[in-house]
């Protein structure tokens, strides 16, 4: 194993790690931007369909011809070792990550980087502390006596997309898990932060005891790349996060061999005040959920549903929190609201501002790019009244920093209107009435849900939505459980 690299950042571009080697592109590469400045701050890697092919091969061999998948303890080993190698660098990971991502930087000391590198450990302890077998006794069908045993084992290779918006976050939410079962690992990355995943692969090359082709990372602008990994017999499972409208693709891709399947989709998850809550604090919160990362999470509350009687209040508290934070640099400490990650996705979010007005929207606040901000591709924080829960506005995935309030008269039609709704990712509920907040949770039909600012987000809590937001779960046992097989052994005694 080599000594720690002094940095990480690329002198020239970033590699793909394919079979324990860092390689170049075939394809040569590509540039990384800021979203913050829209400068082109270095480029990564251009795989190709042959050095995605050249991954796929070598995670196919070290998972049939290698004991990874048998060796608990070297498995944890490996993982706790990735984990405190990323806590070391630490400081260039965050700049680097604030750099592409655009994310701020507050975001950094957890979920879009320390939370997910620290991670890591639980997925080691569960390689280590899982029942792997389970004894169920003897039995004696069709009279013959029988000793049995339920295995688990890693599902094989596994596929893993992942999108850009908490990129360290999906990425071990993907690798932890597929590696501690015992899987080997073809992460193909957003092409608009491929240097959150290039870079771990560096780490795991030059820092790690990790065997050839175990993991190996793979950047490309290329989403043909990504459809190659669904298609191809050699992967076991595709483990996808990304829009519903891709999700349906993968699982078309895959369905010709009967490839399993892990789907996170998106949302448009409810925000619910019940007319006995702190309107101001339950609002004030609502302002500060859409405003995080500019609003682009799966699980980020974008529709406010608020008492009728309460509507101007809740309208007029809840627009002094958007204009009070703003937007800003995503190096300044107090920015909760930086960048969206690329042009794309701006033209995309003023295309549904424009939508707004033309369904009859009320823009309270917001709706426009920052003034004194050439550079960059900023969206102010916005909120948008006048529009019932059948507008698109109100019902379609926008990924932005858009808040659209809605009345609603009384806790059943709340629930309603947050069922009211192709997706069931996540939500939130304020109240005082232990009963009626119970009630109001028990009838969301979604997969996460936070009481009076409750947060579910953790290592050991599993994550994943109902309906059009995707297919099973993603960390906790649960997630573990998705990398899995079950093996029934019967041994006469």
């Amino acid at each position: 194993m080599a000594q720690a690299t002094p940095t990480l950042r690329p002198d020239t571009a970033s590699d793909l790690l394919i079979d324990g080697e860092l390689v170049p592109g075939s394809g040569g590469t590509f540039d990384v931007v800021d979203p913050a400045t829209e400068e082109v701050i270095g480029q990564a890697a251009q795989a190709d369909a042959a050095d995605m092919d050249a991954a796929i091969d070598a995670a196919r061999r070290a998972f049939d011809h290698t004991d990874w998948s048998r060796d608990h303890a070297f498995r944890a080993h490996c993982l706790r070792q990735l984990r405190d190698a990323l806590l070391a660098h630490t400081d260039e990971l965050r700049e680097l990550t604030v750099a592409e991502v655009g994310c701020p930087v507050f975001l950094t000391h957890g979920p879009q980087l320390v939370g997910p590198i620290t991670d890591l450990g639980y997925f080691a302890d569960l390689a280590e502390n899982y029942a792997w077998t389970t004894d169920l006794g003897e039995a004696s069908p069709l009279g013959i006596k029988n000793h049995r045993e339920l295995r688990a084992e890693a599902v094989g290779v596994v596929g893993a997309i992942t999108p850009w918006n908490f990129p360290h976050q999906i990425n071990f939410a993907k690798i932890g898990p597929a590696l501690a079962a015992g899987c080997t690992v073809i992460l193909k990355a957003a092409p608009d932060t491929p240097w959150c995943a290039a870079l771990v692969g560096r780490v795991i090359a030059e820092e790690t005891d990790f065997p050839p082709g175990v993991v190996n990372i793979v950047t490309s602008t290329d989403h043909g790349l990504g459809e190659q990994l669904c298609t191809d017999p050699r992967v076991d499972l595709i483990s996808f996060t990304g829009s519903t409208d891709t999700g349906r693709k993968v699982m078309a891709a895959g369905a010709p061999t009967l490839k399993k399947v892990f789907l996170e989709l998106g949302g448009k998850s409810a925000f619910i005040v019940l007319d006995d809550a702190d309107l101001a604090t339950a609002c004030s919160m609502a302002a500060v959920n859409v405003l995080t990362h500019a609003g682009q999470g799966c699980a980020i509350t974008t529709r406010l549903l608020v008492p009728r009687s309460r509507l101007d209040e809740a309208i007029a508290t809840t627009k002094s929190t958007l204009e009070t934070l703003g937007a800003g640099d995503p190096n300044e400490p107090g920015t909760m609201c930086g960048p969206l990650i690329s042009e794309r996705q701006r033209d995309r979010v003023e295309d549904y501002l424009r939508l707004a007005r033309e369904e009859g929207g009320v823009i309270e606040t917001g709706g426009r790019r920052p003034a004194g901000r050439d550079r960059g591709f900023f969206i102010e924080p916005t909120l948008i009244s006048g529009l019932d829960n059948s507008s698109r506005v109100a019902r379609e995935e926008i990924f932005g920093p858009v808040l659209v309030v809605i009345p609603h008269d009384g806790d059943q039609d709340a629930i309603d209107l947050a069922n009211d709704s192709p997706y069931g990712l996540s939500g939130a509920v304020w109240g005082t009435d232990p009963d009626r907040l119970n009630a109001v949770v028990n009838g969301v039909r979604t997969g996460t849900m936070g009481v009076n600012g409750g947060i579910w987000y953790s290592a050991d809590v599993p994550f994943g939505g109902y309906k059009q937001s995707g297919i099973g779960r993603e960390m906790g046992e649960a997630g573990f459980a998705e990398y899995l097989e079950i093996k029934a052994v019967a041994t006469p005694v």
